[in-house]
């Protein structure tokens, strides 16, 4: 019997997070995908979700050209423009901007020692290592996200609190939102 809870236990452990991924994929396309069909009026299923992954190329590569440029700063000034989507519309844009971007923000993992001399440390990422427009030219902002979650805080330390850590972005935020549970293999 005790052989029955085991193998019980190993498949759980290998099957739940398998199923759990497929479904939330699944779920996320075919949601998706039914937005877009009714958005189009588009009767095919799956068609929403290609039509809209291939406007987004085309949009992508309208951007690309000097004309394209001009005509989506244009909308993006409208939109920074009114009050309520300008907090959205940055928020947005700011954090897609961190992950894939140009200018990636959680390209720099440290940890930070949370009292001076303490021993508790955390890890986060460097996001700005310039704070003298706050008049803090002595620190840095630290980026620290939540396990389990899509939030985060962002927390400003003494220079001499942080330690730059020699793994890649994609495994210190790995082992982060895991809460520790994560080795960091990718």
């Amino acid at each position: 019997m005790k052989k029955l809870v085991d193998y019980f236990i190993k498949g759980l452990l290998v099957f739940v997070p398998m199923a759990l991924t497929v479904f939330l994929l699944i779920w996320a396309f075919t949601s998706l995908d039914a937005a877009f069909r009714a958005l189009f009026r588009i009767k095919f299923p799956g068609l929403g979700l290609l039509l809209t992954l291939g406007l987004i190329v085309v949009i992508g590569f309208i951007a690309s050209n000097f004309l394209g440029k001009r005509l989506f700063a244009l909308i993006e000034k409208v939109f920074i423009g009114l009050p309520l989507v300008k907090l959205l519309y940055s928020a947005v844009k700011d954090m897609i901007e961190a992950f894939a971007g140009e200018k990636k923000s959680f390209d720099k993992p440290v940890i930070a020692r949370i009292a001076p001399g303490g021993a508790a440390k955390i890890i986060g990422f460097v996001t700005q290592e310039s704070l003298e427009n706050l008049g803090l030219s002595d620190h840095v902002a630290v980026y620290l996200p939540q396990s389990y979650n899509f939030a985060g805080n962002v927390l400003l330390f003494p220079k001499e609190a942080i330690t730059p850590l020699s793994i890649e972005s994609s495994k210190a935020m790995a082992f982060i939102v895991s809460g520790g549970i994560s080795k960091g293999t990718s």
